[in-house]
């Protein structure tokens, strides 16, 4: 699938800019790669301590981002238009039908402490309320503080594991009521 840029929801910003890309989008992918290499050190030999249902949860897929239940990936791009943060918005079903989801957000190494978290979770808020969520949620791995400091700096509040987090006992989960 050829992917575009929706111009319509490029933001400007100091530092770069803001723009929504298909899922498929070539950089939003090398993204989520690096993103992914860096889970695997952080995370390693965890795997000794896995309970079964952990283990089939991150080899079958379950983690990853449905593009039918997906809103948007938002990428940060410098003057270069070189990406150096991802995140995306799903779709929640059955009694999370009224919360978007925020998944995989990543910033490069190099672009960290610059305010590109605040920016795109702020960005996120902002879609969400405009798809009608009544609130955004969002997991993480209890080897990621950074990301659990965050969270709570912006408001964010924890709430009990959702589906299809319960088999994962090193989740936080949290969320964000949205204003109407």
């Amino acid at each position: 699938m050829a992917t575009t840029e929706q111009r319509s929801g490029t933001r400007a910003a100091p530092s770069g800019r803001l723009v929504r890309v298909a899922w498929d989008d070539e950089r939003a992918v090398r993204l989520r790669s690096e993103m992914d290499d860096e889970l695997r050190i952080r995370y390693a030999g965890r795997e000794r301590t896995m309970s079964e249902a952990e283990r089939i949860a991150r080899t079958s897929g379950l983690l990853v981002v449905d593009p039918a239940t997906l809103v948007t990936t938002l990428l940060a791009v410098d003057e270069a238009d070189e990406p150096v943060a991802h995140l995306a918005l799903r779709r929640l079903t059955g009694a999370l039908a009224d919360s978007i989801e925020i998944k995989r957000l990543f910033i490069r190494r190099t672009s960290r402490g610059t305010g590109l978290s605040v920016r795109l979770m702020r960005e996120a808020e902002h879609i969400a309320r405009g798809e009608g969520a009544r609130r955004i949620v969002l997991q993480t791995g209890n080897r990621q503080p950074d990301a659990v400091a965050l969270y709570e700096k912006l408001g964010y509040t924890r709430i009990p594991l959702y589906p299809p987090y319960l088999d994962l006992p090193n989740s936080h989960c949290f969320e964000l009521p949205l204003a109407a």
